[in-house]
């Protein structure tokens, strides 16, 4: 996907891009592939991919989920910053708040966010199941996203202690989802979401197919939840 494409591919969805979201586009992929030779933030650098799998992949969230009457979005997990800065650019009003394990990677987030003259995000060093312990960011979240990052049984753990009551948990996945959120029925119950619906699209060109899970988050999650780092992957709630 060239940029004429990435442009066209937008406007289908009802989204205009201007000469500062293009040129912030622009930036974001250079400063990836600089990057990325001093550490390992993406196996993709060419950059019709990266226009394709990391930039209209994050995009299409929006498709399916209003954000412009959001204000918080906190992206666990979100390495070189996927979904949440294309959806910053898209959507400039949002705050956003990234918590990442690998401080490398924050580092680099926080250069990319000045490159960008990003405002209104934070990038925080942390594991999730900590993160959603701290009483200053747990339950505190309109939205709360995650791509690429673990099964849904381990991510709902992860992201939805994060969600305040009456907000959205969005999880980008990739193929086989139907077969993950059957194994989820229970975790997303006990942490207090509910599957509102599922959107499946396959990405232009190479049509691989992608969905989108939207999680209402209806009730407060038990306070013994996330459990201690390193236990929702190894003992998955079923």
């Amino acid at each position: 996907m060239n940029e004429s494409q990435f442009i066209e591919a937008l406007q289908e969805k009802g989204f205009e891009l201007s000469e500062k979201q293009l040129a912030q586009f622009e930036r974001y992929f250079e400063m990836l592939v600089e990057w990325n030779e001093k550490m390992n933030l993406t196996a993709i650098t060419d950059k019709e991919e990266v226009y394709l799998k990391h930039f209209y992949d994050s995009l299409s969230a929006a498709f399916h989920f209003d954000f412009t009457n959001v204000d918080t979005v906190c992206d666990v997990g979100a390495g070189a910053g996927f979904p949440s800065l294309p959806l910053k650019i898209l959507f400039p009003h949002l705050h956003v708040t990234i918590v990442d394990s690998l401080n490398k990677r924050i580092t680099f987030l926080n250069e990319l966010a000045l490159a960008l003259e990003l405002e209104g995000v934070a990038f925080h060093h942390g594991r999730a199941e900590e993160f959603g312990k701290n009483k200053k960011f747990r339950e505190q979240f309109d939205v709360v996203t995650a791509r690429a990052v673990a099964r849904m049984t381990v991510l709902a753990e992860y992201c939805l202690p994060l969600a305040k009551v009456g907000g959205t948990f969005v999880a980008l996945k990739a193929a086989k989802v139907s077969d993950e959120l059957v194994d989820a029925k229970n975790a997303l119950a006990v942490l207090g979401g509910e599957v509102k619906a599922t959107h499946q699209f396959l990405l232009p060109g190479e049509m691989s197919e992608r969905n989108i899970v939207i999680v209402d988050k209806l009730r407060k999650t038990p306070g013994k939840y996330p459990r201690k780092a390193g236990t929702p992957a190894k003992e998955p709630l079923i």
